[in-house]
């Protein structure tokens, strides 16, 4: 077959190559199949059985993912369980089988399209969100009932494989066997999405926003993905697989070039330090942080410990948590940024309204401060935890003072109660913002009078900035860190911050853009948090230059009329620089 090339949103730089596995393609046509009054009881005893069958997979699997990953990952699959118990779905399937006499798996496969579409057209988010889990469970269901081998979960896979998906959802990449996941490749989603950031915190090539890849790719189909350019190609022919392993070859020097370094500090040559952290979504990737030098935790995006459960997390579960990674890290810090669910993040069990633009609705700080009893338990956990460690608390989506001085009024409240009860805490704990809303960016003179330090979230700055959906992938290519309205932003809340004393760092994806780096530093932010795997990478190009090199550039760039020329010129500095950050000699 001739080699097609797909051409997308690059997401997680890197090269893979291997067969491909499409999740989500099983699709059943089921025929009417009549049957006799003698055959009801049989068709009712196969449904039974189907449904102890369905039940015991998912139990399975429940149970290895607890003991490779954690309880709170076999936790997505409860909601699974709980569709296998509807009565009123078991009975109704029943009953139509008595009064049509009709086969089991015609009748099942009916009411199984009526459930799901009265479920996608309910209003309340989370509810509307159950489609995915009555969709896996119903077609595991229909397998069982058609006699068809079961096919293979992402949390079984025996072989490296590369994930082609129309978009992947928090139980996907909860369920998947790490080891044997060497790429995604999805039809929707951008740079900053969902499974971009997973994608990096793996440290797996990712190309999103390719539009059509469920439909042009076939499963086993070998493919490249190269998730520097956001490239997919499809059976590609000899001499371009052979290209693209020296390119592979090329990347795996280049990623252990740097690793001499990494318990070195983060200086330039003149003497100006400034701190490399990494951003954490899950406690399982503290291995891969320390490994790689990083000097703690500069995001903790708590969320992804609300998403695909069936409860809410008791203020115990938070407290053993941020315990554990504060502990693993020690003596670093670690900054929990406290609940930021909405926009592209996974709703959970909250009654949260649909929003038409959620990224502008019921989200982040403004979410908590409405339900204070929620906002409240993760407030208590963060106070008790503080004393096993360095941690420093950041609240998102800040857009004014007046926010900044609800969230501390609920915070200082919790202080109050642990004191009644007489449990310790780190009275001293550094309160920050993140700050990623234009107005708050605009008043950052306001909030660093009352905030321990800012940290530029530049994923929703940039978005909320530019009047672009990040996730759209219509939009998406209007996405530009570099654009000088951007950068005057920056510029604007680096300069308040220090204007008060207080330190700015930068936590969006932003911070992990080898090719602006320069420029940042030269602008002044004190702290780069980013995935652990560029860690080193980020290390020695600040190790290569000076702060004045720096701040020449910078000056240089916001005198720049387009994002594009910034990048040109900050690529141009960096090849001049230090070429051999991107694998150059000197």
């Amino acid at each position: 077959m001739s080699e097609v090339i797909l051409k997308g949103i690059p997401a997680a730089s890197g090269v893979a190559f291997g067969p491909a596995y499409l999740l989500g393609k099983e699709d059943f046509i089921v025929p009417a199949r009549p049957i006799s009054e003698n055959d009801i009881p049989l068709e009712i005893a196969r449904f039974e059985e189907a449904l102890i069958q369905t039940r015991r997979e998912i139990i399975d699997i429940q149970k290895k993912i607890a003991q490779e990953m954690s309880s709170e990952h076999a936790q997505i699959f409860d909601a699974h369980l709980l569709v296998l118990e509807d009565r009123m779905l078991i009975e109704e399937v029943i009953s139509r089988i008595k009064k049509e006499h009709l086969s089991v798996e015609y009748v099942f496969s009916e009411e199984l399209k009526k459930y799901m579409n009265v479920f996608s057209n309910i209003e309340d988010e989370y509810l509307r969100e159950r489609v995915s889990d009555i969709n896996d469970v119903g077609k595991r269901i229909l397998k069982s009932l058609l006699g068809k081998k079961k096919s293979i979960g992402l949390d079984e896979l025996t072989e490296q494989l590369i994930i082609v998906a129309h978009d992947l959802s928090p139980s996907d990449t909860a369920s998947m066997h790490r080891q044997n996941v060497i790429a995604f490749a999805t039809d929707v989603g951008s740079r900053t999405s969902h499974t971009a950031i997973m994608a990096k915190s793996l440290g797996i090539p990712a190309v999103v926003g390719l539009e059509e890849a469920t439909f042009k790719v076939k499963n086993r189909d070998f493919l490249i993905v190269d998730g520097r350019l956001g490239l997919v190609i499809i059976n590609p022919d000899e001499k371009t697989l052979e290209n693209y392993r020296i390119e592979q070859t090329k990347i795996s020097i280049l990623k252990d070039r740097f690793s001499n370094i990494k318990d070195l500090p983060a200086q330039t040559l003149d003497g100006r330090k400034v701190e490399i952290a990494a951003n954490l979504e899950l406690p399982e990737e503290i291995p891969s942080i320390i490994s790689h030098g990083a000097a703690g935790i500069g995001l903790y995006r708590s969320e992804y410990f609300y998403m695909n459960r069936v409860d809410l997390p008791s203020e115990e579960e938070h407290y053993q948590a941020y315990k554990f990674v504060a502990e693993a890290i020690h003596p670093y810090s670690v900054i929990i940024r406290t609940l930021d669910l909405g926009g592209d993040k996974f709703l959970s069990q909250f009654e949260v309204p649909k929003d038409m633009h959620p990224f502008l609705g019921w989200r982040a700080i403004r979410f908590c401060l409405a339900r204070p009893d929620i906002f409240k338990v993760q407030l208590r956990a963060i106070l008790r935890a503080s004393v096993h460690g360095k941690l420093k608390l950041m609240y998102p989506m800040i857009s004014g003072i007046e926010e900044l001085r609800q969230a501390n009024a609920i915070l200082n409240e919790a202080r109050e109660e642990l004191k009644r009860e007489g449990i310790p805490f780190d009275d001293n704990l550094d309160v920050g913002v993140m700050i990623e809303v234009p107005s708050a960016a605009m008043t950052a003179d306001l909030l660093a009078k009352e905030a321990a330090f800012f940290s530029i979230g530049t994923n929703d700055l940039i978005q909320y900035s530019l009047a672009i959906d990040r996730v759209n992938e219509k939009t998406a290519y209007l996405y530009e860190p570099a654009h000088p309205g951007v950068l005057r932003l920056i510029k604007a809340i680096i300069d308040a911050g220090h204007n008060q004393g207080i330190w700015v760092g930068m936590c969006g994806e932003m911070a992990g853009d080898v090719n602006l780096a320069l420029l940042l530093l030269g602008l002044g932010l004190d702290e780069f948090s980013l995935p652990s795997l560029v860690v080193p990478q980020i290390k020695q190009l600040v190790r290569s230059v000076t702060f004045r090199q720096a701040k020449d550039i910078a000056y240089t760039a916001l005198g720049l009329s387009t994002g594009k020329e910034v990048e040109e010129y900050s690529k141009l500095k960096l090849k001049e620089l230090a070429p051999e950050i991107n694998g150059e000699e000197r």
